[in-house]
Parts: C-alpha cells; sequence; structure tokens
C-alpha cells in the first residue's frame, strides 16, 4: 500500500469512469490539516468544462500512471466552494514560499509528494526549489530537495485555514531573531501571515519587532492603526519604542503616544529627548541599583526579583545612596562577584568604586570605545550630579555601531536544527519510483 504519487505528475490527469470515458481532468488536491499529523486528502477539484467542481476522494477508485479511475460516472455539477480548514495544493502550496523551520529561511514549493497510508492518502514530503543557479539560465531546472513536510510551515494567506493552522504552527517555536529575518525577507502577503501568527503572543510580537531592522519596523508598523502601533510599542523596551516612534511619520507620532499607557508613555517620552546617538537616546530607564549598606543576600534578592528588567543589564548591580527623591551612583557589584562573595558580606566590601560611567549627551562611539577598553557588559549613565539615569548595555551598542553595508551583507549559514526536528532529507528524486 506504500505507494507515492507527485502532485506535478497528478495535475492535468484525465478523470476516466467507469465504462471508459473521459468526464473531466484534475484541477487541484483538497487536503485536510491535522494539527501535527499529516494532512489528509479528501477530495478532488475536477475542471469539467469550462466549470470547478467538487469531488470527494471516496469517489477515486483509482490512481495511476496515466488516469484517475472513478467509481462511477456521475459526478455533482455543483461549484466548488473551499470549506473551512481545507487547503488546495495547486494553488495555495505548489509554486508557493514555504517557511523552512529547521533552516529559519523561506524557500519555494517545486513539487509535492502524496503517499497512501492505511487512513487514505496524505502529504507526506514537500521538494523545495533548489539554490544552485542554472548555468546562464539555461537547461532543466534543479531537482528538488525532498523533506518531511512537517519541516515546514506553508503560508497559505486563506484566513480560514490560517484559523485552523495556527494553534499547531510551527512559526511560534523560533527566536524573536528568527522570525525578524523571516519578514524582513517576505513579501507583503507573506509578512502578514507571519505576523497573524504571532500575533497571537503579543509579547512575542513585541520581542519580533524590537529585532526588526528600523526600514522593516517602520514599514509593518505603518500597516496597524494607532493603537495598533501603540500595542506593540507598550510591550517593547522604552528605549526601542522610542526609536520606533522616531522613525514614524510625523503625523502619526503624537496619536500614538497618546495611545501608550501613562507608564511606557512617560519613559518614551523622557527618552526623546536626547539625541538618538547619544548614551541617554541609547539608555534604558529601567536600572537595578541597590542601597550602598545593603549585604550581598539582599542584592542578589534584588537580582532574583527584577523579572521585568531585561537580562543583558542584570550582570552588574549599581549601588546607590539616597540623596532626598535622588539615586547618587557610589559604586557597582558585578553578579559574578557578588555570587563568589559571603552572602552576609556588605556590598561594600565587593563593589568597585568610581565606576565607569557616562554623561546623557556622549556619543555612542566613546560609549562603544568605553565599553570595549574596560571590557564591560554595561554602562550606567548618569548627570553632572552623579544621579543614576539609565543603563546601557552591550547588545544595544553592537547593534548602534554595526556599519549598514556589514548588516545588507549575505548571512552566514544558519546552523541546522534538523536533528532537534527529527527530520532528515529524503532519498533522491526519481520519478520512476511513482506508485503505478
Amino acid at each position: 500500500m506504500d505507494r507515492a504519487l507527485w502532485l506535478s505528475r497528478l495535475l492535468r490527469r484525465p478523470l476516466v469512469g467507469r465504462g471508459g470515458a473521459v468526464v473531466g481532468r484534475l484541477s487541484d488536491v483538497i487536503v485536510r490539516l491535522r494539527g501535527r499529523d499529516y494532512p489528509l486528502v479528501t477530495g478532488l477539484v475536477v475542471l469539467i468544462g469550462k466549470h470547478q467542481v467538487f469531488l470527494p476522494v471516496e469517489q477515486v477508485a483509482s490512481f495511476d500512471a496515466d488516469r484517475i479511475g472513478l467509481a462511477s460516472e456521475v459526478v455533482d455539477l455543483r461549484p466548488f466552494e473551499r470549506r473551512e480548514g481545507e487547503v488546495l495544493l495547486r494553488a495555495d502550496v505548489l509554486g508557493h514560499r514555504v517557511v523552512d523551520v529547521a533552516d529559519v529561511e523561506l524557500v519555494r514549493a517545486q513539487d509535492i509528494e502524496l503517499r497512501e497510508r492505511p487512513d487514505g492518502w496524505v502529504v507526506d514530503r514537500l521538494g523545495t526549489q533548489s539554490h544552485r543557479p542554472r548555468l546562464f539560465g539555461l537547461g532543466a531546472a534543479a531537482e528538488p530537495r525532498w523533506r518531511d513536510w512537517r519541516s515546514f510551515e506553508p503560508l497559505i494567506g486563506h484566513s480560514q485555514s490560517a484559523r485552523v493552522r495556527r494553534p499547531f504552527g510551527r512559526l511560534g517555536r523560533l527566536k524573536p531573531a528568527d522570525l525578524a529575518d523571516l519578514l524582513e525577507n517576505a513579501d507583503r502577503g507573506e509578512s502578514h501571515e507571519i505576523l497573524a501568527t504571532v500575533h497571537a503572543d503579543p509579547e512575542l510580537e513585541a520581542d519580533v519587532f524590537e529585532e526588526l531592522e528600523p526600514d522593516s519596523q517602520t514599514r509593518l508598523l505603518a500597516e496597524k492603526d494607532d493603537a495598533g502601533i501603540a500595542a506593540v510599542l507598550a510591550r517593547m523596551r522604552a528605549d526601542d519604542a522610542a526609536d520606533a516612534i522616531n522613525d514614524l511619520p510625523q503625523r502619526r507620532r503624537q496619536p500614538v503616544l497618546d495611545a501608550l499607557p501613562a507608564g511606557q508613555r512617560t519613559k518614551v517620552l523622557t527618552l526623546l529627548g536626547f539625541n538618538p546617538a547619544s548614551a541617554g537616546g541609547l539608555m534604558a530607564l529601567d536600572v537595578l541599583a541597590a542601597p550602598v549598606d545593603s549585604t550581598v543576600a539582599q542584592a542578589l534578592d534584588l537580582v532574583r526579583g527584577a523579572r521585568a528588567l531585561q537580562p543583558e543589564a542584570l550582570t552588574s548591580v549599581y549601588l546607590v545612596e539616597a540623596v532626598g527623591q535622588e539615586r547618587r551612583l557610589i559604586g557597582t557589584a558585578t553578579l559574578v562577584a557578588l555570587l563568589q562573595a559571603d552572602p552576609g558580606a556588605a556590598v561594600r566590601q565587593v563593589m568597585v568604586t568610581q565606576p565607569v560611567r557616562v554623561l546623557p549627551d556622549t556619543d555612542v562611539e566613546d560609549v562603544a570605545l568605553l565599553m570595549t577598553d574596560y571590557n564591560l557588559l554595561t554602562v550606567p549613565v548618569v548627570d553632572e550630579q552623579e544621579r543614576v539615569l539609565g543603563v546601557i548595555t552591550v547588545d544595544d551598542i553592537l547593534e548602534t555601531v554595526i556599519p549598514e553595508d556589514w548588516r545588507r551583507r549575505e548571512p552566514a549559514p544558519h546552523p541546522t536544527r534538523r536533528a532537534e526536528h527529527g527530520q532528515a532529507d529524503g532519498p533522491p528524486y526519481d520519478r520512476t519510483d511513482q506508485g503505478a
């Protein structure tokens, strides 16, 4: 029973009734999505004259090399209408780009393999287009590279089937930076479907927008209304949200600011008051600070409780002295130093006095040089009175100082994750292997 057929060879095959008469030709194959299981063939779209009609798979007696045999000549001639959860393999998948989840890239579906199983015909493998160019555009197209269907996420663009696919989608398991890479290489329709998938997880959606290049971020945000933009920016880091608002058209900035929650709006407005190319424009306002008379154990308790801060900002604790309502920087203690110290010891015993710090108007290039010279992962931003204003992390510096032409270069090959998906390449593509 383990027979295979390829969609490219099935299309346009004649449908022949029991008496030998040609009833029509195959236009498409309909499958029903079944979550993480292989899609099941439920019917065919048949072209009879100029009309497309639905043929249930139960009325198909046989598939062979030259024709599709029908159980009878009686066919329901009502026009075909797609139902929820149905996917058309030719119209929706063949020739379209899909997400290769293991390698995190968009590839084109060149062919589709159907395989007969005990429960019926299923979509078993996908043949994707090779990246090897043809010499001067001449010669036959490269043979497809065959992989398990579950290695891919189709981008079908059909709202009803998308509702069925989304709870089982593989895109939600990708890292925000990977999803951002996909969005930057996607066309308008593909990007809409990827965003629709991550929109179900607002925190993930915000993380993805933080990872986007400014041009892509602005383009995708501009397609949302003011409330939609504010909903994304409300969950982003305040410094990233401020940069995003700066990149919006002038007429949209104030309405988006007005739609932000009060706390986030205050932070964003504070950051917008600084030059984006300065330490003040780059800093995050949330700082892990502890009283200078704390013990090591108390400082570590603050680290454990700082779940709202970005992990990159938790490599050091800033020791401050209260002066009225202000916090004056006295020293810093690295997380490693705190973990290695006696929990009952005073933080004064492990802190670095006169730490490296910068003023808010310091150029980002100077900040980068200081962090390089002193091997710092974070650097505090203070005012003239040594009051802590914010903190700059090394990842923010790297994003700022990396040259633009580096960003646009061809990326290094993505480390394959096929092993963790339990998938491997199939046998070589051999059309003679098709079932008769």
